[in-house]
């Protein structure tokens, strides 16, 4: 098992969808290097280390019986607090008291199964919009990405890609000068302001206009947009998963308001095209873990939300996934 990053073990961290977990279906996770059993009960989500203490089985790959969790390999079943309360070798003997397992924070949110594997959770990061009546709200995801976390938060904000791997739809050729920008680092995160940018289809309705960003790094793995183009906003909160340092999942929450006569199949499948162009270039990125020192790569003026995103990182102590 990896050893705990000091920081990212008290976020909420979102698994799996929660039609992935089935009532009475466990299911394999990863989290921070460590594997995870996912399952429902009653309506409840469970988040336990995926280990059965006798000999070492995967409880992934066990069953939920009236509420419990067994393993596949002897039986041994568990209540929802992690604790054994059978063994079916002995039926008439109690448990042992060490006969438990580790048991995580779980919860639902935005159609998700989130998980915080430190005993003082932090707050799970909001989006603003979800449940809004007036704006049109999606979930995507979960995208496998053979990357850091911090790599594809820092791919996120971004700017001077927009015109190069986007071009046609964030960006033109030839147009992808970046002009200067407001970068503040506050308590609670990264903040880019002042933002304008024009691109040829700026929120998935095929109309160019001149967009308006602003970014909020509200968690180290955890960015939020707004961006606004003619009448319509565009808001997205990106979160990565760390399944391991140099794998991650990507999941997107978004929302339009305005744009009413765009399909909202047509804004997800921009979303989608967008994010799969992502993908293959910070996955090309060497080295995979992202560099905290600022001697190891070149930057520019345009880089700035990069450069104070990583000094973030580098002054809260986070190491999973950087170097």
């Amino acid at each position: 098992m990896a050893k705990p990053d000091p920081v990212l073990i008290h976020d909420w961290h979102p698994l799996a969808r929660v039609q992935d977990i089935p009532e009475g279906r466990p299911a394999a996770a990863r989290l921070l290097g460590e594997d995870l059993v996912l399952w429902s009960s009653g309506g409840r989500f469970h988040a336990w280390r995926d280990l059965c203490v006798h000999r070492g089985s995967r409880l992934s790959i066990g069953k939920v019986t009236d509420g419990c969790l067994q393993c596949p390999y002897h039986g041994w079943t568990y209540d929802e607090a992690g604790v054994c309360v059978k063994i079916p070798a002995h039926p008439d003997q109690k448990p042992p008291a060490r006969a438990r397992t580790t048991v995580y924070h779980c919860r639902e949110a935005y159609g998700w199964v989130w998980a915080c594997m430190s005993e003082t959770p932090n707050a799970l990061p909001e989006f603003p919009e979800w449940g809004d009546p007036g704006v049109r709200t999606f979930a995507m995801g979960p995208y496998a990405l053979e990357a850091g976390g911090p790599r594809i938060i820092e791919n996120f904000l971004d700017l001077a890609h927009l015109s190069v791997v986007h071009e046609g739809i964030l960006g033109v050729e030839g147009k992808g000068e970046i002009g200067r920008y407001t970068v503040e680092t506050r308590p609670d995160g990264v903040y880019a302001s002042d933002i304008v940018v024009w691109q040829p289809d700026p929120d998935g309705s095929g109309l160019p206009a001149e967009a308006h960003y602003t970014y909020r790094v509200i968690r180290p793995l955890t960015a939020y947009l707004n961006k606004r183009a003619g009448k319509s906003v565009f808001t997205m909160m990106i979160v990565a998963t760390p399944v391991d340092e140099a794998r991650s999942h990507a999941w997107i929450l978004f929302s339009m308001k305005g744009a009413d006569a765009t399909p909202s199949q047509q804004l997800v499948d921009w979303t989608d095209r967008v994010f799969l162009q992502d993908k293959p270039v910070v996955q090309s990125q060497r080295p995979e873990l992202l560099p905290l020192d600022l001697q190891a790569e070149l930057h520019l003026n345009c880089d700035r939300t990069s450069i104070a995103y990583r000094q973030w990182l580098n002054e809260l102590g986070v190491g999973f996934g950087t170097s």
